[in-house]
């Protein structure tokens, strides 16, 4: 790869596409801990169950290139994704809502391995409030705004009741936060400005059991 070109780390990238590049990362940091030096797409097409040509293209978004009939320096590619991904820089955030979701993600060190240092949690119930989930401390839902005037905390988290969601992203962005991870089946709305990822793990239920019934109604009816 060429070591003196410049990517711009504010390229929009199809989502598809920066879906993906975790998962090239993952990989590579597998064979940087191995000390592999060289791999090539088709190696992580093997892997990772992506066309190479496709590896190829969505590299190619960053201006990454392997050598041909070498591949890609493992260790470079890892330096790149990081870098364009932010996972080597540290993004502050807190998590609004608590409970066991939200305690299990405060609680996730790993994060931290993808640049993510979650610094204080909010809630409206007396029996945490004042408690450290992970070492991190939660705070009354009622200090967000004069809490985040003093540490501009640019990510909240949503782990709240559904019914809570839109109140609690309105809260979070009238405190200053731009960006909000919505964990709710509830799809918020927001300025054009605020970044918005929405994770619903019942979604993804959903996708699960419908796929697992047509597979077993179409093995059903071939047998």
């Amino acid at each position: 790869m060429d070591k003196d070109r410049n990517i711009d780390s504010r390229t929009i990238l199809p989502e598809p596409t920066i879906r993906r590049l975790p998962w090239y990362l993952s990989y590579v940091r597998m064979l940087d801990r191995l000390h592999v030096e060289y791999v090539s797409s088709t190696q992580i097409s093997k892997e990772l169950n992506v066309q190479s040509s496709q590896i190829a293209k969505d590299l190619s978004f960053l201006n990454i290139r392997g050598k041909t009939r070498i591949g890609y320096e493992v260790r470079s590619l890892l330096s790149e994704l990081e870098n364009y991904l932010g996972f080597n820089r540290q993004h502050d955030a807190v998590v609004i809502g608590t409970g066991s979701l939200g305690m299990a993600l405060m609680q996730d060190r790993g994060l931290e391995h993808y640049g993510l240092n979650i610094v204080a949690g909010f809630d409206v119930r007396d029996e945490v409030i004042g408690q450290r989930m992970g070492g991190v401390p939660v705070y009354d839902i009622s200090r967000l705004s004069q809490w985040q005037s003093e540490h501009h905390v640019p990510i909240a988290i949503l782990t709240v009741p559904v019914e809570r969601a839109q109140e609690t992203a309105d809260l979070a962005i009238a405190s200053g936060m731009t960006a909000l991870w919505n964990f709710t089946p509830y799809r918020i709305k927001a300025p054009e400005d605020v970044v918005i990822a929405n994770t619903s793990i019942y979604a993804h239920l959903a996708i699960i059991y419908n796929r697992m019934h047509n597979t077993t109604a179409e093995s059903r009816h071939n047998n």
